[in-house]
């Protein structure tokens, strides 16, 4: 299903996002969908928890974005430089961000 305003730029961006930093327990999540759903985008984030031997577990949050090619890149930006208000970013990374012919979520999901 491709809303009509995702017909802005013509091309429908797919990108995968890891977010570094002090983004866990701050309402990082909560505030991601706020802002791709106030950008009218569809996809998904969710907390991840990676062990490191003889470190503290690296605690991050990932994710999938889709829609407008604009809009994406004002969320990527977003995600970089704002998210929630209490987080602290040290790293926004990007990954397989490639055009798609139409979207493969139907809303912006908050995943356990």
């Amino acid at each position: 299903v491709v809303r009509g305003n995702m017909a802005a730029s013509g091309r429908i961006l797919s990108v995968d996002y890891e977010i570094f930093g002090k983004v866990q327990g701050v309402f990082f999540r909560k505030n991601t969908k706020r802002a791709a759903d106030r950008l009218g985008l569809v996809g998904w984030v969710k907390n991840e928890v990676r062990s490191r031997p003889g470190q503290a577990a690296l605690r991050t949050v990932v994710g999938q974005v889709q829609g407008d090619e604009a809009k994406v890149q004002v969320m990527k930006k977003w995600l970089r430089e704002t998210g929630s208000p209490k987080s602290k970013i040290t790293d926004a990374q990007f990954r397989n961000e490639t055009t798609i012919d139409r979207l493969h979520f139907t809303s912006f999901d908050i995943r356990k």
